[in-house]
């Protein structure tokens, strides 16, 4: 696999593994929100995410094995994790607009995501 091919893998398999892992963390809230899940113990709600996450796992193992520069891809572990990070708050915040409509976006959250993509710059900088 290309470097090119990895990286785009890794990244297409975060992608997957986050929206799997938000629906696990924050998804019960929306079903909890919509009447269906209002009576469920909190165990079974517990049971549920977990069912998701197992899946979410099916992605992200994968996505780091073949993204992880050691095993032939693309990123080393800090860059891996920063480029998981910013997936993870990018699938999130599409999330909360999409399924949350009382959540707003406000002149804080785009500073946030501007420190994000400087965090990758910073990431992804050659060290010496």
């Amino acid at each position: 696999m290309s470097l090119l091919s990895s990286g785009a893998a890794t990244i297409g398999l975060l992608i997957v593994s986050n929206v799997l892992m938000t629906f696990a963390w924050y998804g019960h809230l929306k079903l909890q929100n919509m009447g269906i899940s209002t009576h469920w113990p909190l165990i079974v709600v517990i049971l549920f995410s977990w069912g998701i996450a197992f899946f979410e796992y099916l992605f992200m193992v994968p996505a780091n094995r073949i993204g992880y520069i050691e095993n032939g891809g693309t990123f080393s572990l800090m860059q891996l994790k920063v480029v998981q990070e910013v997936i993870s708050l990018s699938v999130f915040t599409i999330f909360v607009i999409v399924f949350f409509k009382g959540e707003a976006l406000h002149w804080n959250h785009f500073v946030a995501f501007g420190l994000l993509v400087a965090a990758v710059f910073f990431a992804f900088l050659e060290s010496k």
